[in-house]
């Protein structure tokens, strides 16, 4: 059972602003229907609905391993896991076995949101978790500002019939002023069963206190004995060496400050940890300074954009995208793409995550802005591809799980109509999104 108790030294200002994302994701509830793939009344897609076993044919296949596409592929799934994946003509389909005839189209592991937001009750949590999955989005590893409602979403996503993203959670995020209350809320948070332990090792820009390296060292040696992963936001390099070296599993962003020196690159590679560089978050910091292009997005309009468009910019978020803050996270998120491609060239892993969830940081529309905005920094379409499947799986300890179209994997795929390597905006070509082989509607 969860334990509810409140948590003591939490970040209140992170919290405040996922009350604004509660109602965010409360309205989505009625904005769900609208999104993402195209719906095909055709036999084959007809096929692609449940059943036991199933046998998508007629792919050019991506399985998130890095390896060549795979073109006239099959991919077998049985009970939404998949059993088997090879050329036409290796593979034996049973007989009975539902046929779901891609037409030459792609077909690759959903993609993974390595760090995003689901907060509020049962049902806005699972409205926002539909949201993702319209838009190929089919694992959130939300890091932080859960409701306990997301704590039950989780351990329900193991059976066949899944309707939505599956999820991991953090809790609260941890604020601790002491070593004592450092070790004290990791206990809880291992008590609650949280699948990570978030924290933020940064002062707002000279607006708070900054946790010190012997709290956060406790935190994460506290967290270490639980048997809980931390991933920890930070904005200067200093500081992602610090908790790097200090035992953090995840660098929750890109460094923003200076650029990436030997030092972290070294201290990465060592402790096998990656980076989620957020570049999105950045964006979300003063994109509304005036009126965005992706309001005219189609694909934006069609499931991610709120019911009332044009006065979403109110006064208070328009000045609110204008302070010197937004103007700082502007000026670095250059750099923020710089530093990504030199620890992407250095060997050191990079996961596909946005921060979405908070007000003005759209969930699904988002991560393939976030793919996007990757490679205008550098990365190639399939590093990309890579970042946002089996990468973001190892990243985030769910290789072997999600990620992957390999044996004993979920069988969560997103078909797109033409190579997102050859053009990483075709990601957005979406027809048809599959949980544990179960065809999202």
């Amino acid at each position: 059972m969860i334990n509810s108790r409140p948590l003591g030294h939490v970040d209140p200002a992170f919290n405040s602003r996922f009350l604004t994302a509660l109602v965010v994701g409360l309205i989505l509830v009625g904005n769900t229907a609208c999104a993402g793939p195209q719906e095909d009344s055709s036999p084959a897609a007809e096929d692609g609905q449940g059943g036991d076993v199933q046998a998508f044919v007629g792919a050019t296949i991506l399985d998130g391993t890095r390896g060549a596409p795979l073109e006239d592929g099959v991919l077998l799934v049985r009970a939404g896991v998949v059993e088997s994946i090879g050329p036409s003509g290796s593979i034996s389909i049973p007989e009975g076995a539902s046929i779901v005839d891609l037409g030459g189209r792609w077909l690759l592991p959903g993609f993974i949101n390595a760090h995003g937001h689901v907060t509020g009750a049962r049902a806005a949590s699972q409205a926002q978790l539909e949201q993702y999955a319209h838009y190929g989005v089919t694992t959130v590893v939300s890091l932080g500002g859960e409701d306990p409602d997301a704590f039950v979403l989780r351990d329900e996503q193991g059976g066949p019939a899944l309707d939505r993203a599956r999820i991991y959670v953090a809790g609260p995020v941890l604020n601790p002023g002491s070593e004592e209350e450092a070790r004290s809320d990791v206990a809880m948070i291992a008590e609650m069963g949280a699948d990570w332990v978030k924290t933020r090792v940064d002062d707002g820009l000279d607006t708070r206190t900054k946790i010190s390296p012997e709290v956060y060292g406790a935190m994460i040696a506290a967290a270490d004995e639980h048997g809980v992963p931390v991933a920890i936001h930070i904005v200067d390099l200093e500081d992602a060496i610090g908790v790097v070296q200090a035992g953090a599993d995840l660098v929750a962003h890109s460094v923003r400050d200076e650029p990436v020196n030997q030092t972290l690159i070294d201290a990465m590679l060592d402790a096998d940890v990656c980076v989620v560089p957020t570049l999105t978050r950045e964006l979300s910091t003063f994109v509304y300074a005036e009126r965005p292009d992706f309001f005219d997005d189609p694909f934006f309009l069609a499931g991610a954009a709120p019911p009332d468009l044009e006065n979403f910019i109110t006064p208070e978020l328009e000045a609110q995208s204008k302070t010197p803050a937004a103007e700082f996270y502007r000026n670095a998120l250059p750099l923020a793409q710089a530093n990504m491609k030199r620890l992407h060239d250095a060997g050191v892993g990079v996961a596909m995550g946005t921060d979405t969830g908070p007000l003005g940081r759209f969930q699904g529309y988002f991560e393939h802005l976030e793919m996007e905005m990757m490679v205008e920094g550098g990365l190639s379409p399939a590093d990309v591809i890579h970042a946002s499947t089996g990468g973001a799986a190892s990243c985030t300890g769910l290789s072997g799980t999600v990620g992957t179209l390999e044996p004993g994997a979920r069988a969560d795929l997103v078909a797109v109509e033409s190579s997102p390597l050859a053009d990483i905006g075709n990601t957005r070509q979406i027809y048809g999104v599959w949980m544990s082989g179960n065809r999202i509607r």
